[in-house]
């Protein structure tokens, strides 16, 4: 594998060569926000892997880069040219898998993902915002976060467009059962400052977890304090508050961000525009 074939999030990512996503988790990550490590793969290297077309050498290369993840676990997520601009976010369009373990596990997940931007939903979608090339899809690999609770930010409300009222949602486990609209999250309105302007409480009854065997699994949650309560304070909304002021900083305001917290920690899983159709 050719050197410019992988790429640490570390280093300044070109959004026109590795896609908007992983270049802007590699501008959150040299800024100092809460984003874990990874690496992006060339959308000529995941192209090869989905074609059959590995050698044995880009299969060291890559089984080397997997091993800075301690426990093996992570995020395989598309980073597609154009994908995640101001007027296009394309999410929902390409696929992600989570707790993705070993080098066939990956490779595996990178195919997939490389299909998901050739399906028929994913050409209508293009065509209707005006892209006419071919999908031409970076891969992200990133240690992945053990989420307890998990959600999303709009640093803008997106009904009002006032950039004073921010919106949250948010459930327990991983944010796939937020964004993938399988329970009812915890809406809250907050200020600027992470001062709770409105609370909605969901109907949160089950949850996303990592599987030990890897991938993920539907947890049935029965404890009626934890489908009817609260699963974010006070102190997580300043938190929250704070890491949208941030990407506002980098990136201008009307953010979406995906967030997750693990073990008292937040961290930034995605930033992106938020597009005139909201979340696709």
């Amino acid at each position: 594998m050719r050197d410019d074939m992988l790429i640490s999030l570390s280093f300044h990512i070109d959004a026109q060569v590795y896609g908007g996503k992983a270049a802007r988790l590699s501008e959150t990550l040299r800024a100092g926000l809460p984003v874990l490590p990874g690496f992006a793969l060339h959308p000529d290297f995941v192209a090869r892997v989905a074609q059959g077309d590995l050698t044995s050498d880009d299969r060291i290369v890559l089984e080397h880069a997997l091993a800075q993840f301690k426990d093996g676990a992570v995020a395989v997520r598309s980073s597609a040219i154009g994908e995640d601009g101001a007027s296009a976010s394309f999410a929902g369009q390409h696929a992600s898998f989570l707790n993705v373990r070993g080098l066939d596990g990956v490779l595996s997940a990178i195919e997939r993902v490389w299909a998901s931007g050739r399906t028929e939903a994913a050409r209508l979608y293009r065509a209707r915002m005006g892209i006419a090339a071919e999908s031409r899809v970076a891969v992200i690999v990133q240690a992945l976060v053990p989420a307890e609770v998990a959600g999303v930010l709009f640093t803008i409300d997106p009904i009002s467009c006032s950039d004073e009222r921010w919106i949250v949602e948010a459930s327990w486990g991983l944010g796939e059962a937020v964004v993938g609209g399988l329970v009812t999250p915890d809406r809250y309105v907050i200020a600027r400052t992470g001062k709770l302007l409105e609370r909605q409480v969901g109907h949160k009854d089950v949850a996303i977890v990592a599987d030990e065997h890897g991938g993920t699994t539907e947890l049935k949650i029965n404890d009626p304090a934890r489908v009817q309560g609260a699963c974010l304070g006070e102190q997580a909304l300043v938190r929250l508050a704070e890491l949208g002021a941030a990407c506002e900083r980098l990136f201008g305001s009307g953010q979406d961000i995906e967030w997750a917290l693990a073990g008292g920690r937040l961290y930034l899983l995605q930033c992106r525009p938020v597009t005139s159709g909201g979340r696709t």
